[in-house]
């Protein structure tokens, strides 16, 4: 209770942080905060024309089928890959003064879910030009799936932001594992695509059903199935867990390291 007291405490640190992290990502380009809708759909017209055009496979309305799937995993890629760095670039602050070191990959995180909440707004504007049936029932689900993806995210950033600061090779590596894990989440394809043998194993990843509750609200217009639901938040819970028992082993050394 601490712990929590003292993050609370330092809240406005965070606030900060979040808001200097909002204003500098497309600080001096051409386009400036347009960027954060921008990237995604330059994206999402690469992948539609990859995945639609020249490997055809067969999913109707692929376009909000992928794009549903993207921005999620866009904002969990970016808590794995630039989390990591979230503790060495601010190097400057762990060596000089003292606050809870948890509020850096927390503000970090936190400045990259609210990005993803303003690229919803495009998802939200497809999903209505698509003509998907809106049911107010369904989308209740949504607020919750954001928080379960959240925590996830915060957990990762967590361990990836600790353990760079003693391996500063995995900020590159992160990258790499990133794009594989991308290809094993379902959201270039339907998981009932993939052959029987390997299905469980892809079960086991994290974003497996993170991805699979996104597309059920806003794809198929259905409640996500309660399964899904469960391990979204089983894997939710054991990543934030395992993610804040690393950081804090590791924190005590951190200014050392730096």
């Amino acid at each position: 209770m601490n712990f929590f007291k003292e993050i609370f405490d330092y809240r406005q640190m965070i606030f900060s942080l979040v808001h200097k992290d909002l204003r500098g990502r497309y600080l001096g380009t051409l386009l400036g905060f347009l960027w954060t809708f921008v990237n995604p759909l330059l994206q999402l017209l690469v992948y539609n024309l990859i995945f639609s055009v020249v490997f055809r496979n067969g999913i109707e309305r692929f376009y909000l089928f992928l794009f549903i799937g993207l921005v999620p995993w866009m904002f969990f890629s970016s808590c794995v890959v630039g989390g990591s760095t979230s503790v060495i670039s601010a190097s400057s602050m762990v060596t000089k003064i003292y606050f809870p070191r948890e509020v850096l990959p927390i503000a970090y995180v936190t400045s990259s879910f609210v990005n993803m909440l303003l690229c919803f707004i495009v998802v939200f504007l497809i999903v209505f030009i698509s003509g998907i049936s809106f049911n107010i029932a369904v989308w209740i689900y949504l607020p919750l799936v954001m928080i379960i993806e959240y925590v996830m995210g915060l957990g990762v950033a967590m361990i990836v932001s600790s353990l760079t600061v003693y391996f500063r090779d995995l900020e590159h590596i992160l990258g790499i594992l990133t794009m594989a894990w991308m290809y094993l989440t379902p959201i270039l394809y339907t998981f009932d695509t993939v052959p029987e043998g390997i299905r469980r194993i892809l079960s086991l990843n994290p974003m497996k059903p993170v991805i699979e509750a996104y597309q059920s609200i806003l794809y198929y217009a259905k409640a996500p199935e309660l399964d899904t639901m469960i391990q979204a938040v089983f894997f939710g819970v054991v990543m934030v867990f395992i993610g804040f028992i690393i950081f804090n082993l590791l924190k005590r050394k951190f200014a050392e390291e730096l």
